[in-house]
């Protein structure tokens, strides 16, 4: 926008063509068609020409459509000439009426023009955009000029404030007044900017001239800018969004600028009215509370939202809409403007902290809930975590609190009393102090703004004050803010009608004139004294008053005693009806304006609950105080409950000093303000809105009307009529009005005052219409008008006389012409004649003939002639051809240097070429120097705010052990009390224990003698009465008892957990004591340590510092070179733009000199036939070419001399720039020395920093738990004490009622002695009574449950019985009028049968009807209309709004396109930068590292230095103690050889210590890095996926809004032309009716009587035919009813199953998500389970059944998606032929309003010829028009029982909708259920998808198990072989050892055998039995062999 404003000329929008205006054409149109304004709905007024006069009624001719329309002449208001359109004053205008100043305001805002005057107001109307006449130079533009020097602007009224000011030593104001969303805050913000601007640029031209004094300028500049910067800060905390204005003011301002006698700003001052408190707790719909809200949570960071402890946007109350974004803002920029103007305005962080602790606060005031105690009304807080909140952020006690709300301390009398409130009552307090509090803290900050903006150095001699408050309100329910608004804008009209016609008098005394002056504020006055009149009778305001400080007053009350007093006033009114909303009504000077008088006495006494302020008032936040130290002046809650007549006797004498109502406070600021406003010269903005719709080009005429009626602008013109509005200059009336008196002016000078006295003279008008002064001449309204008709008239009759006279003039020319062609002929004629006589006349002939032989002798003389011309022309063509030569061979010359020029131009365009790449090349280099020293300025400053933080923390942590330590005896201290106070309070629990088993000893006692008393009483009949009332109070007893006993044990309960947690606490308190002391001894021994290190670092710390500022001395020498570098860029581009214009002179000098030379060609070519004077011409132009030539070689040398120039400067500044990045580099490799040197110190200092750092974080978080364990344990205390004073009390009431209980028990036990005799009597009564009992509570459960039913049965029939009331109603009432016109009827036929005068009555009675029933036709007809237009207007903006959203989207294309080819700009770019960036970057680094390192020692340093002192005096202690054991000569070497080990072991310990503080520092380092990547990470990961939800969301959203608008609209237009058909079929039907029925008339008529009454007969048919009709129309009704719901249906049915699909889509990517996680789940298991193959094959024949299973339901589910498929396409096809029908509906609904045209107009024409046969048929057709009226009396009758069965079917409609709705959410239930179903079935499928796939694995294992298995057994019996052949050698070779050896080997042999062959048989051995086997056998084998 601010491109595109820049392009833009800023006259278009200030300036206009006067072109258009003074149009002769428009001119000679208004004067001819008499145009005229009338009032129309839509434009508010249309331009009409008047046609015909009748009587009261004009017929006018709308100048838009040519219609023609009848309005009444109070309605016409004058049109002003054509001269005064656009006019800038309308107070010049001769026609002042609204109609012309809506004109004339709306033909200027559609060109652009915003701001208008009208007198002394200056009317702006927001343009919703952005227009360029708000620069500084419009400013300078304006600057010094007067108002009617320039055209209407916001400066022209601020420039004529600062100079009335200046010259007259006046105070002034601006006055800025409108709706919300008019542009009240952005001009007055202008005003500020115009004001700031011109006083700053006198100041620093002042300065120009005096060079000594350059402070003030420094002052002033700082002065207007934190003026300026004033508004953000009132705007985030005072402004917040509404349906019409994003960033509406809701509160009013006046600002008062201070200056000095020379006209500089001093000063500023603010005081604001009326803050809208109440937005803080609630807003409406589409609404924001103020902005600081939300800019808090937006923009606040980690640590401040921790400290603030914020939430986020759905978690506070108050935000009733949660987080609303303001489109094109960003609440977070916003809150950093705010702080930024915070900072200017020189707020201090304190206080900046403490105000965003209170707005965070009053967001926690919302989310107190109190709930409502389940026995009585009293309110009680479960929860009180947000409590607790509110009460750190306030710095209050939250017991205190609480108990301030829930039971304040009331004063009542003397005495003071503690009453319990409701939770209506408790809702509303916390509300009145948030709404409080907020309030305080605006009124703080507008005192801390003003004690920034006062300077009392210099005193103002002057102000201007700027009033920037709401305009006039008129809601259709007003309340006491309204009023008070609309009280203070009667008072500023009544200023500005008073000062109005000042001036105006003024004027008149200037110029002479006699006038009665008129004081028009007092017209103001009776509805100001209704306001604020104090007594006799006493005002609005002054009775609100006395009803405060009643205690029994209600706003009823108020009411009344206001009706009583001020009923008879003339600007009072009270409501009209009972059922009026309003309670009474003012007439202000806008109009009528009702008032609602709901909480205004609440309102007007702001109550608060004084316990807690006076909190708040002794708070421990030092800023909380300060809000509330005024806490005397508060209504509190003693005086709004008004309990007795003390209490008001108290509140009333507190009147005086006390406290004030805010009527009283608003009426004295107002009061203050109205005076300050008298003691200035005020100026008047009115700002309008023209329309609610936020676009621009737009106004609404009804908007700005009631705008204008509200401003006073239309008041203002009211007073203009009054006196002499318009007003001429003499010249200017002479010159104009001079043509209308032609003769009365003599000839010769004579004054303009003489001259126009004679002018008038001559005109005759009448005195009261003019008044003649001293340089003008003043006219009424409508007199200059009047003459410019007469002047027009004037004009046209001189102008036809011109025409005629001219039209004469060439009528007798040609006239004479024809004359002389007439004698001409005659001539011929006779000439001809003589020839034909002559031609056969012999003598004739001869003479002829002869006649040429007579020059015979003249041809040698004309030879010689000839001879001698031939001469001359051959001299000629001799010169002619030397010249052409000649003229070749310059023009070979000019061509040559032509082309010598082309070359030279050529070269140039290079030249320049190459010096726009080396500019662009430059200003890149320019810019990347930019962002490095904008970079390396940052990381200056980021290293600064570093070292002094590092620097805090190092103080903080010092103080911080100190604290440690003293909080360490403190503790311990603290414990010990504690220990004590926890043994008394055992001790005090166990009595309060005793107490309690006594109190149930008794109670059960008390039941057993209650049950006793039961009995008896049952017995007693005589005296059941007494007995029965004594049961009851024991009953009430016994209940009390029961309450406190059920208290007593949950109190018990809650004691023993609390005293559990208290000693495991106090466990813990104890362990972690004795961990602290171990560690701060370790910690003390590691600091001794330290110390000793930290001496030898400091001198390397010292060596760091020097290098460290030598590098700070050669950076600060490189930022002073890139500003020098800077510099002569700058002088590089200034060169370059020299050139540039040199060049463009150049060009322009060639182009002239070849439009030059191409004229000179043209030239020569067509005077080489001239003569020598042309040579002459060419030899001076020849030396005109020579002059050029010698400029453009001038000027070729002088560029080229300047191309030089700049080459030699480009060249120094690359050499000043290649030695400058030597430099770079030098100083780059001396940083990485220098770095590398100090890489190795810092390691060392860091890993004993960080040591230092971990043991000091343990002690923090330690002592941290500490303290909240303390809180904790103090907080639980208090709690036991408050619980046990409530039990004592409860205790002392316990036995109190004993007593009493006892007392009555020993009266009954007396009683129960003398009626123990009856006891066995009633026994069997009373068991018969409670059989009886329990049957009548059956009963009652019955009965009960059939009441509910009956209930539900009754609602439904009184619901009916409703209706058939209604219904019978309407039939009794229709039956009664009809019975009285049947009543009446007969006696018209009895009274009137044979008279004409009734039958006369009743035909005029007709045609009354038929005139109603006409016009409520048109009406109809104008209704239906304008539905039409209102449709057609929909249509429209709905093709526009599609339209705009292709043509944004192509913009969305091509910007992404644009963008896509500059990201790849930007790469190439960032490549080459990146280069060059790279290694800057990487000396940055390390330099910032070095310096970093370089700080951590300095801090290591100090700390090893104070460690250092710590070790010496260790040391010192340690070597006294060394001399006293050398001295002892005991234990001498015992100690010495233990002080070694200890030594050494200390070294040990020592040296582990550092080993793993290395370590520690290396992991530290390592995990902080990757915290803060994993961070980083988090943070733009979380912003992607936010901003791609918000993006799916949105879009989801949307695409449901649209669907749903496109069905809601679709049914409203089916409705729309179902109910337009209906109505146009049935006023089709009647007006075909009425004309069947004129046409038997007329035709009656023409026939006679016998031809009538067969007429009646045919109408009589036709009256069957037309209820044939009505029952056919009922009919299509019906149908068309059908087709309706049908319709309805299926467009609902169309929504489910788009919902439904939609759901079935998110269903199955939940399956598929459920699907996914249980295959990762099963292959987890597959590869845990590896079990056998029986199990497998189960699974298997498991999954395979189940797989069937779940393949049926696949088929059946495929099945149920190809028919929601087929659904869908239906439903699209659906959609679509409704479409279709619409169209149908839509061409029909309009064919039928055609042919109701048509009908009307033949209505009419037959109304007429009707009127004219009524005279002739009246005698013949009374029986006729009586049968007729019978008629028309069953037609009306039939209409109205349609009409009923209309109404019932509607009901029935909307019954059918009701039960519709309620099967449809049935419907939605069941689709539900089956979405679940189908969840279950897709989980189901993709589990058997995973469970197949499972199998396929498993069958694959298996294949691979069997596989493993056969090769094992292939193995096996390879070895069972080779074990049978080895069973077969072992045979063979026992059977060789038979042979040859003895027997005892044989049979050992054959033992072994048996047990082989037994173990062959028996098992199927492995390859390793086999083995072992054999191993045996050859064991066996050998020593047998031996």
């Amino acid at each position: 926008m601010s491109q595109r404003s820049g392009q833009e000329d800023p006259e278009r929008y200030l300036f206009v063509d006067r072109a258009v205006v003074y149009n002769p054409a428009a001119q000679a149109d208004w004067t001819a068609k008499r145009l005229v304004w009338i009032p129309s709905e839509r434009h508010g007024f249309e331009a009409a020409s008047i046609r015909e006069e009748r009587g009261d009624e004009v017929v006018v001719e709308l100048a838009e459509n040519g219609k023609k329309a009848v309005v009444n002449k109070d309605d016409i208001q004058k049109m002003n000439p054509p001269k005064f359109s656009k006019v800038e004053d309308m107070a010049e205008l001769t026609c002042l009426n609204e109609a012309s100043v809506l004109h004339n305001l709306k033909d200027r805002y559609y060109s652009g023009l915003i701001y208008t005057y009208s007198g002394l107001f200056c009317v702006v109307i927001n343009p919703y955009k952005n227009l360029p006449i708000y620069s500084d130079n419009i400013i300078e533009m304006y600057r010094g000029k007067k108002r009617h020097e320039m055209p209407p602007h916001i400066y022209a009224i601020s420039e004529s404030a600062y100079r009335c000011m200046l010259q007259d030593r006046e105070d002034q104001s601006i006055l800025c007044t409108g709706e919300s969303g008019a542009g009240k805050t952005e001009n007055t913000k202008k005003v500020i900017q115009y004001l700031a601007h011109v006083a700053s640029s006198h100041k620093g031209r002042k300065d120009h001239n005096i060079p000594e004094s350059p402070k003030p300028v420094k002052l002033q500049g700082e002065l207007e800018r934190q003026l300026l910067q004033a508004n953000p800060i009132l705007e985030s905390f005072g402004n917040a969004k509404t349906v019409k204005n994003d960033n509406s003011s809701r509160f009013g301002k006046f600002i008062r600028i201070n200056f000095d006698v020379t006209g500089y700003i001093v000063g500023a001052n603010i005081e604001t009215y009326l803050l809208e408190k109440s937005r803080a707790i609630r807003q409406a719909k589409d609404e924001r509370t103020f902005h600081v809200f939300y800019q808090l949570l937006a923009g606040a960071g980690e640590h401040l939202k921790s400290d603030l402890l914020l939430e986020g946007f759905n978690n506070y109350r108050f935000l009733s809409n949660g987080n609303i974004p303001i489109p094109g803002q960003q609440d977070k920029d916003n809150f950093q403007e705010t702080m930024e103007a915070m900072h200017i305005m020189s707020f201090a962080h304190e206080e900046i902290l403490a105000m965003l602790k209170v707005v965070s606060s009053v967001l926690q005031f919302g989310n107190i809930i109190f709930k409502k105690e389940r026995n009585t009304d009293q309110a009680s807080m479960p929860d009180n975590t947000a409590a607790q909140k509110l009460c750190h952020l306030l710095g209050m006690n939250v017991m205190e609190f609480t108990r301030a709300i829930l039971s304040p301390r009331i004063k009542v009398g003397r005495d003071y009393v503690q009453k319990a409130q409701t939770k209506e009552q408790a809702d509303f307090a916390v509300e009145a102090l948030a709404k409080a509090t907020y309030e305080r803290l605006f009124r703080w900050l507008v005192h801390r703004i003003n004690k920034a903006l006062d300077r009392t150095k210099r005193q103002g001699a002057s102000f201007i004050g700027i009033l920037d408050i709401a305009g006039f309100e008129i809601f259709q329910l007003n309340s006491f803010e309204q009023l008070c608004i609309n009280y203070t804008n009667e008072k500023l009209q009544q200023l500005f009608n008073h000062t109005m016609f000042i001036l105006e008098q003024e004027e008149y005394q200037r110029e002479g004139i006699e006038w009665s002056f008129i004081d028009f504020g007092l017209d103001l006055q009776p509805c100001i004294d209704l306001i604020e009149r104090p007594a006799n009778p006493p005002g609005v305001l002054a009775l609100l008053d006395e009803e405060c400080w009643f205690p029994k007053a209600t706003d009823k009350t108020f009411v009344d005693k206001l009706i009583q007093e001020q009923g008879t006033h003339t600007k009072f009114q009270k409501p009209r009806q009972l059922k009026d909303k309003a309670d009474f009504c003012i007439i202000h000077y806008a109009g009528r304006v009702d008032y609602k008088a709901d909480e205004w006495l609440m309102k007007n006494m702001d109550p608060l609950n004084d316990n807690v302020a006076t909190l708040l008032h002794q708070s421990t936040d030092k800023f909380v105080a300060e809000l509330w130290k005024d806490v005397d002046r508060i209504v509190g809650l003693d005086q709004v409950a008004g309990m007795n007549e003390t209490a008001f006797g108290a509140t009333y004498k507190t009147k005086k000093g006390m406290f004030r109502t805010v009527g009283q406070l608003y009426k004295e600021s107002l009061t203050k303000l109205m005076a300050t406003l008298r003691n200035t010269n005020p100026n008047f903005v009115r700002c309008i809105i023209p329309n609610h719709e936020k676009r621009a080009g737009k106004l609404e005429p009804h908007l700005v009307l009631d705008q204008l009626r509200c401003n006073g602008v239309l008041e203002g013109i009211r007073i203009c009529r009054q006196g002499f509005p318009n007003r001429i200059v003499f010249q200017e009336f002479r010159q104009r009005y001079e043509i209308l008196t032609p003769n009365a002016i003599p000839k010769g000078f004579m004054d303009g005052k003489q001259a126009c006295e004679r002018m008038i003279q001559a005109l005759e008008l009448d005195p009261n219409l003019f008044r003649i002064g001293q340089s003008k001449i003043f006219f009424r309204t409508g007199v200059l008008a009047h003459l410019e008709e007469e002047r027009d008239l004037k004009i046209t009759d001189i102008i036809i006389y011109f025409q005629s006279v001219c039209r004469g003039y060439l009528a007798r020319k040609a006239f004479a012409k024809k004359q002389q062609q007439l004698s001409a002929l005659k001539v011929l004629q006779r000439n001809c004649a003589a020839y034909l006589k002559l031609r056969h006349w012999q003598w004739w002939r001869l003479f002829t003939k002869v006649k040429p032989l007579l020059q015979v002798t003249r041809q040698e003389e004309e030879m010689q002639a000839k001879d001698e011309e031939l001469i001359k022309v051959k001299e000629r063509q001799l010169k002619v051809e030397n010249e052409l030569v000649e003229m070749e061979r310059k023009h070979q010359q000019l061509l040559e240097e032509k082309n010598i020029l082309a070359e030279q131009l050529h070269a140039e365009t290079e030249l320049f070429a190459e010096a726009e790449e080396m500019r662009v090349r430059l200003l890149s280099r320019k810019q990347e120097l930019e962002e490095i020293l904008h970079d390396l300025e940052s990381r200056v400053e980021e290293e600064e705010e570093r070292n002094q933080s590092l620097q805090n923390e190092k103080k903080k942590m010092q103080s911080h052990i100190q604290d440690l330590e003293e909080q360490l005896d403190e503790e311990e201290a603290a414990r010990q009390k504690l220990q004590l106070d926890k043994v008394t309070a055992e001790a005090k629990i166990k009595k309060m224990e005793e107490d309690i088993l006594l109190l149930e000893d008794q109670n059960s006692k008390f039941l057993k003698e209650k049950k006793l008393l039961e009995d008896r009483i049952g017995e007693m009949t005589t005296q059941l009465t007494e007995e029965e009332e004594k049961a009851k109070n024991l009953g009430k007893v016994k209940n009390k008892q029961e309450m406190m006993m059920v208290d007593l044990e949950e109190r018990l309960k809650k004691e023993e957990k609390t005293r559990q947690e208290l000693e495991k606490a106090k466990r813990k308190l104890d362990a972690e004591t004795t961990d602290l002391q171990d560690q701060i001894v370790e910690l003390q021994a590691q600091i001794e340590e330290l110390k000793i290190q930290l001496t030898k670092k400091e001198e390397e710390l010292q060596a760091a510092l020097a290098r460290s500022d030598e590098e700070t001395v050669q950076k600060n020498n490189a930022l002073k070179q890139v500003r020098e570098l800077q510099a002569h860029l700058a002088e590089l581009q200034e060169d370059l733009e020299s050139e540039k214009m040199c060049r463009t002179k150049a060009e322009k000098l060639k182009r002239d000199l070849s439009e030059e030379l191409e004229a000179l060609k043209t030239e020569l070519e067509d005077t080489l036939d001239t003569t020598a004077a042309q040579q002459e011409l060419r030899s001076k132009r020849e030396q005109e070419v020579a002059e050029l030539k010698k400029a453009i070689d001038e000027e070729t040398k002088n560029h080229e001399a300047q191309i030089q120039e700049m080459r030699q400067r480009h060249g120094t500044a690359l050499e000043e720039l290649s030695e400058q990045l030597e430099q770079a580099k030098r100083f780059k490799a001396n940083l990485e020395k220098n770095k590398q040197s100090l890489e190795s110190d810092n390691k060392e200092m860091a890993c004993e920093v960080k040591s230092l750092q971990q043991a000091k974080t343990e002690s923090e978080h330690k002592r941290k738990k500490l303290e909240a364990q303390l809180q904790e344990f103090m907080a639980r205390a208090t709690e036991v004490e408050r619980t046990k004073g409530e039990l004592s009390e409860r205790s002392h009431k316990l036995q109190t009622e004993l007593d009493n209980v006892s007392a009555l028990l020993e009266e009954s036990e007396k009683k129960g002695v003398k009626m123990a005799k009856e006891v066995d009597k009633l026994n069997s009564k009373l068991q018969d009574l409670e059989e009886l009992r329990q049957e009548e509570t059956r009963q009652k459960l019955n009965l009960s449950g059939q009441i509910r039913q009956l209930e539900v049965d009754k609602n439904t029939l009184l619901e009916q019985q409703e209706e058939d009331e209604e219904a019978r109603r309407n039939l009794e009432k229709q039956l009664q009028t009809v019975q009285a016109q049947l009543f009446e009827t007969k006696k018209k036929l009895e009274e009137d049968v044979g008279a004409m005068e009734g039958l006369e009555e009743v035909k005029r009675k007709l045609q009354k009807d038929m005139e109603l029933t006409s016009q409520r036709l048109e009406e109809k007809t104008m209704a239906m209309d304008k539905m039409d237009k209102t449709k057609n207007r929909l249509q429209q903006e709905l093709d526009d709004l599609m339209v705009d959203l292709d043509h944004q989207r192509q913009i969305v294309s091509n910007l992404e396109k644009k963008q896509k080819k500059f990201d790849q700009l930007l790469a190439e770019e960032k490549t080459i930068s990146a280069r060059y960036a790279e290694e800057r970057d990487r000396a940055e680094a390390e330099a910032r590292e070095k310096e970093t390192k370089a700080l951590s020692m300095a801090r290591a340093l100090e700390e090893a230095l104070e460690a250092k002192e710590e070790l010496e005096r260790f040391n010192k202690q340690l070597r006294a103690e060394m001399e006293d054991l050398m001295s002892s000569k005991d234990d001498v070497g015992k100690n010495v050889h233990e002080l070694e080990k200890s030594k050494r072991t200390l070294e040990q310990q020592v040296e582990e210590m550092r080993t793993q503080l290395e370590e520690l520092e290396d992991e530290l380092q390592a995990t902080e890095d990757a915290k803060l990547r994993l961070e980083v990470n988090m943070q733009a990961m979380k912003a992607q996926f936010d901003r791609d939800l918000q993006a799916r969301d949105e879009q989801g959203e949307e695409k449901k809004r649209a669907l749903v608008k496109q069905v809601r609209e679709m049914e409203a237009e089916l409705e729309d032309e179902r109910k337009q058909r209906t109505l146009s079929v049935a006023a089709k039907k009647k007006l075909e009716m009425d004309l069947s029925e004129l046409e038997g008339q007329i035709e009656a008529a023409n026939k006679g009587r016998d031809e009538a009454i067969k007429q009646l007969r045919k109408l009589q048919a036709q009256m069957k035919d037309y209820q044939r009709e009505l029952e056919e129309a009922r009919a299509s009704r019906d149908e068309i009813f059908t087709q309706s719901k049908e319709n309805e249906k299926k467009l609902k049915s169309l929504e489910a199953e788009i919902l439904q699909l939609q759901e079935d889509h998110a269903a199955s990517e939940r399956a598929r998500r459920h699907a996914e996680q249980e295959r990762d789940e099963l292959a987890d298991e597959i590869s845990n389970s590896a079990s056998g193959k029986s199990s497998l094959l189960e699974e298997k024949r498991r999954l395979e059944a189940r797989i069937a299973q779940l393949e049926e339901e696949l088929e059946e589910e495929q099945g149920n998606m190809e028919l929601l498929n087929d659904r869908f396409r239906k439903t699209n096809m659906q959609v679509d032929s409704l479409n279709a029908e619409l169209a149908g509906e839509r061409n029909t609904a309009q064919k039928s309003e055609n042919a109701r045209q048509q009908m009307e107009r033949q209505n009419k024409d037959l109304k007429a010829k009707l009127a004219e046969l009524e005279g002739t048929v009246k005698s013949k057709f009374k029986a006729s028009i009586t049968a007729l009226e019978a008629k028309i009396l069953q037609l009306e009758e039939q209409l109205e029982q349609e009409a009923k069965e209309r109404a019932a079917a509607n009901k029935i409609v909307r019954r059918t909708e009701k039960k519709l709705k309620e099967v449809m959410m049935q419907v939605e239930d069941e689709r539900r259920h089956a979405d679940q179903y189908k969840e279950q079935m897709e989980k189901a499928n993709s589990r058997m998808k995973q469970l197949k796939r499972q199998l396929e694995e498993a069958e694959e294992e298996a294949t691979r198990a069997n596989a493993s298995r056969r090769k094992l057994q292939r193995e096996l019996d390879d070895a069972t072989e080779a074990s049978e052949g080895l069973t077969r050698e072992v045979s063979s070779l026992k059977n060789r050892l038979r042979r040859g050896g003895p027997v005892s080997s044989f049979s050992s042999s054959r033992s072994g055998r048996r047990n082989l062959n037994l173990d062959g048989a028996s098992i199927d051995m492995s390859d390793d039995d086999a083995d072992s086997r054999a191993g045996d056998f050859n064991e066996t084998q050998t020593p047998n062999a031996e």
